[in-house]
């Protein structure tokens, strides 16, 4: 039971006219009175909260959350009594939210229900846990409030921007390449992939006989192939320090994953195939690519749990690891960061051995705060060195593609807001033009 302002302000009143009663007697008893009065209110709707009124509420929302994105919650609460309710609503939010005064006021009719949904937007993976839902009920007389315990303790796992694949849903199926007008040519690739089983017929090649099959149907059967016509995509992730820079509160790791996510995505419904590596100054995790029922829940997996290190990462691991485990000519997209000029010099051998075997995308920042900064005005001559500064920061990231141009490679300077969008459509576009092999 929690006693409220209202009552407080009573028993003040009540006693601010007991102690008048010094000067006028019956100033006493009138003080007196109300201070029964009161006590009796009191005892009523402690009576009516724990014998007659009952609440019941619940928490609804999804089992997991996107990462970066709006997620709705919903709380229900019912007012099962035949008295009109005053409710202050808390939900006991994750931490992870900081979101310490998170309060709902409604007024619960008789025997009606309510309903309020609310957003929340995570801006790190991992597990959340939500507590109870509070509920403070007062009826109108509104001395005493009593607390009633609404849903059950959850938690909630918050994946990459899974959220973020809707919206990338039209340029997943849609073709621009016949709207361009440019004739899409298919390249016979070197592998092949399973077709379907038929009937040996004389003339079969007795090397694709499967065995399996023959035995069941008591004839022989073989396996049929085609040209394999798919390309190799692969997000190669870097978790390096320099990934660990935020922006509106996401890493700049959080939002490679979210744009590997998508681009995978959008790969898969475009008859590619999409794979997955994470490094640092190891090797991390490795998916093949692949473009079955469940690869984008395989890649989702993978890439919720992953974290940035405090190190620098290894190039020459990412190749050698490369080299081994994607022995065909693939289309790698890298998410990388550099802090200057010297950082890309000491990574671009690397990158040069790379590009040799495959094709290599590489994906860096701009800071667009830094961008506004360098545009606006400066005062003094503090601001002056800071423009200076941010002026040479910004040359060297241009000097950075240059390089990379002049090496052929593949490079992509976007802001972090901008990620997602810059990498389907250079996707789309080096697709259109048959530059991914």
């Amino acid at each position: 039971m929690f006693l409220t302002r209202r009552f407080y302000i009573l028993i003040a009143l009540c006693a601010v006219i007991m102690a008048a009663g010094m000067l006028a007697p019956f100033l006493l008893w009138m003080g007196q009175a109300l201070l029964v009065l009161l006590a009796i209110a009191v005892a009523a709707e402690t009576l009516l909260l724990y014998t007659v009124v009952r609440v019941v509420g619940t928490r609804t929302c999804a089992a997991r959350f996107s990462n970066g994105d709006d997620n709705t919650v919903s709380l229900r609460l019912a007012n099962l009594s035949s008295f009109r309710l005053s409710a202050e609503i808390i939900d006991e939010l994750p931490p992870q939210f900081q979101k310490r005064d998170w309060c709902l006021n409604e007024h619960l009719m008789p025997h009606a229900t309510v309903t309020h949904d609310y957003q929340l937007r995570p801006v790190k993976r991992g597990v959340y846990a939500f507590g109870h839902v509070q509920v403070f009920a007062t009826t109108r007389i509104g001395l005493v409030r009593r607390r009633y315990r609404c849903g059950q303790p959850t938690e909630v796992k918050v994946y990459p921007s899974y959220a973020m694949l809707r919206q990338y849903e039209l340029a997943a199926v849609s073709d621009h390449i016949t709207e361009t007008g440019v004739k899409r040519i298919r390249r016979v690739g070197n592998n092949t992939d399973f077709e379907h089983i038929k009937d040996y017929v004389q003339g079969d090649d007795y090397r694709s006989i499967n065995w399996r099959a023959s035995a069941r149907r008591d004839h022989l059967m073989v396996n049929v192939y085609q040209d394999e016509r798919s390309q190799q995509i692969f997000s190669l992730i870097d978790k390096g320090r320099l990934m660990q820079q935020a922006f509106h509160g996401m890493t700049l790791l959080d939002y490679a994953i979210n744009a590997a996510l998508v681009l995978s995505y959008v790969a898969i419904h475009r008859q590619d195939k999409a794979g997955l590596m994470t490094f640092a100054d190891t090797f991390d995790s490795f998916v093949p690519a692949e473009r079955h029922t469940g690869q984008m829940q395989r890649i989702l997996e993978r890439l919720y749990s992953q974290q940035t290190t405090f190190g620098e990462s290894d190039f020459s691991m990412l190749v050698s690891q490369l080299n081994r485990l994607v022995p065909r000519r693939s289309f790698m997209v890298l998410y990388t960061n550099y802090a200057d000029f010297d950082s890309l010099s000491r990574q671009l051998p690397y990158l040069r051995m790379l590009n040799q075997r495959h094709r290599l995308l590489v994906v860096f920042f701009e800071d667009s705060q830094l961008n506004d900064m360098v545009a606006s005005p400066f005062q003094d001559i503090e601001e002056c060195y800071q423009h200076v500064i941010g002026e040479k920061m910004g040359y060297e990231r241009r000097l950075i593609v240059h390089t990379l141009r002049q090496n052929g490679i593949y490079s992509l300077l976007t802001t972090p807001e901008r990620l997602s969008v810059d990498v389907i459509n250079q996707y789309i576009e080096m697709r259109k033009r048959q530059l991914l092999v």
